[in-house]
């Protein structure tokens, strides 16, 4: 007869210890965290404590059910103490010296002298460490715990674990629509949760230190300009226009009961394709995606950043290729070509009002570029566009015609109604921004001799309110059509037609059919009648509507 062992006098269970960590990391591990996210959703008042306690639930949730799996003998202690000295010596650096931890502080931590790192420990350090984490870890070390065995005490830990972190997304859907737009416009957030920042950074760190050096793939370096080129001394212009979260739903010229395109809609030849989808749901799938021509089936961000892309092609074709970024960078799209950063005042952008940098600031000095280049020009704008959540700052005071708009970045505190108004005056000062660009390109047509057309298409699209959804990034497979369905439209000067061919009526046929990102790659270089084996004829829009082609 077996009789069960008693549980010793004065343990605690296992699964008290692990909360007692996790709430510790939760709350004085990370006082920069919580101060910074008081700040951002405007301090605490009683409209904004629903919030911020759902987040303390959700933070403390995630890490008893992530430490609940190490809750093992031998196993427990050695893990709750890393990560309670780890927690303390990140918390240390960031409320002292306001820095967020990714992979570049890691860098600079292990590629330092130790002349250098010296210079950072202090007296003060080391009692902070051993106030808010020796302590702990002591106490941690000197417990005594009753760990559950067995398949029952697995079974034990794997329900609580699954419980805690089942709550937590739960809160987390409760809470999206307050806490998304806080969380993207405040990016810095990630990087101040402690330990998992330190974890982050390492884990990126140690990724790039250690894979083989990346070297580039050529691609295209057969790329000859074709027969259309022949017999004419004719610059050309082409610019793309890549926008940045405009959806395709809330463009008048699709059918949208705002008027939000009352310019483009007057624009003579131009064409606007209603029905295509997005590579991505996020700028840094999207971008690097539709220029790979990879497709978004067979894209991986890895073998994208191993090989050129459309725009190296280009260059190998003889064309001047310019990449004009009014966001936050190409995602390596643009690496091997010129580049401006017209995103900030000290640019010289003078379309800018405090931080805020408008579009047509992309405009500047194109006519001047124009006239004076000696070869066929490719140009890339990349849009601020309809970037979320405080879309009331993507335009200026004059293109406020809907409204009453929501002014905050802050969710919650608007009706779902305002949201959208602000959005669509995002959409209304795109649709100024692209007419535009199309009268700089008929004045450069008509007084500079140049053939010019232009490319525009979004990136991606944007949920607003719809089942509960705001912003974009959701999963592809699972990303409403808000987020897929994207604008795409093509303005060509009368000398750009006649010397490429083409035939409106073909072109305007195509209008209404399913189209997407994957078309992009091959249908610029389509339009400009590159020549190259990269060039697939099956996606290029153009191929079918080229007259003697």
């Amino acid at each position: 007869m077996h009789t069960a062992l008693p549980r010793s006098t004065g343990a605690i269970s296992a699964n008290t210890l692990v909360l007692a960590v996790a709430l510790l990391l939760a709350s004085a591990a990370n006082l920069n965290f919580w101060s910074t996210l008081v700040h951002a959703v405007g301090g605490i008042t009683p409209g904004h404590l629903p919030l911020l306690l759902g987040c303390f639930a959700i933070v403390a949730l995630l890490f008893h059910g992530l430490l609940t799996l190490a809750s093992f003998r031998f196993v427990a202690k050695p893990v709750l103490i890393l990560m309670i000295l780890v927690a303390s010596s990140v918390a240390w650096f960031v409320n002292e010296y306001g820095i967020v931890i990714d992979k570049a502080v890691i860098q600079s931590m292990f590629e330092t002298d130790s002349r250098e790192a010296a210079e950072l420990l202090n007296w003060r350090l080391l009692l902070f460490v051993l106030l808010t984490g020796g302590l702990p870890s002591m106490l941690v070390a000197r417990a005594r715990v009753d760990f559950p065995g067995g398949v029952r005490g697995l079974l034990r830990r794997v329900g609580i674990s699954a419980g805690s972190l089942a709550l937590a997304a739960l809160i987390l859907v409760m809470l999206f629509k307050s806490l998304a737009p806080v969380v993207r416009e405040h990016r810095e957030l990630r990087f101040l949760l402690t330990p998992t920042n330190a974890f982050q950074a390492l884990n990126g760190y140690l990724r790039n230190r250690w894979s083989a050096p990346v070297a580039i793939a050529p691609i295209g370096r057969d790329a000859v300009k074709g027969k259309h080129w022949t017999g004419t001394q004719r610059r050309t212009v082409s610019v793309i226009v890549v926008g940045e979260t405009a959806r395709a739903d809330n463009f008048s010229l699709n059918g949208y009961a705002r008027e939000t395109n009352p310019r483009l809609a007057r624009e003579q030849g131009l064409i606007n394709f209603t029905h295509v989808q997005s590579c991505g749901t996020a700028t840094a799938v999207s971008v690097p995606c539709l220029f790979s021509g990879l497709g978004r089936e067979h894209y991986d961000d890895a073998r994208a950043r191993r090989q050129e892309g459309l725009l190296d092609v280009l260059s190998h074709a003889g064309f001047r290729v310019i990449w004009r970024d009014n966001n936050s960078g190409c995602k390596g799209a643009c690496d091997r070509v010129e580049t401006v950063d017209l995103a900030s005042p000290a640019s010289g952008n003078r379309h800018c009002m405090d931080d805020e940098c408008y579009d047509e600031g992309l405009l500047e000095g194109l006519p001047e570029l124009i006239r004076s280049a000696d070869r066929d020009l490719v140009i890339v704008l990349h849009q601020k566009g309809s970037h979320g959540p405080a879309y009331a700052k993507r335009y200026p005071a004059g293109f406020g015609r809907f409204g009453p708009v929501c002014a905050s970045s802050e969710f919650e505190q608007c009706s779902r109604e305002s949201i959208v108004a602000a959005y669509d005056n995002t959409i209304l000062y795109t649709d100024h921004v692209l007419a535009q660009a199309i009268d700089l390109l008929r004045t450069a047509a008509r007084e500079d001799g140049v053939d010019a057309s232009m490319l525009y298409f979004s990136d991606h699209g944007e949920s607003l309110g719809e089942g509960n959804m705001y912003l974009h990034g959701a999963p592809w497979m699972i990303a409403p059509q808000q987020q897929t369905h994207v604008p795409m439209m093509l303005w060509m000067s009368e000398g750009f037609q006649e010397r490429f061919g083409f035939d409106q009526a073909c072109l305007r046929a195509r209008r209404d059919q399913a189209l997407s990102h994957d078309n992009v790659f091959h249908s610029v270089l389509g339009m400009l009648d590159v020549d190259t084996a990269v060039r697939n004829p099956k996606l290029d829009i153009f191929h079918a509507c080229v007259r003697n082609g």
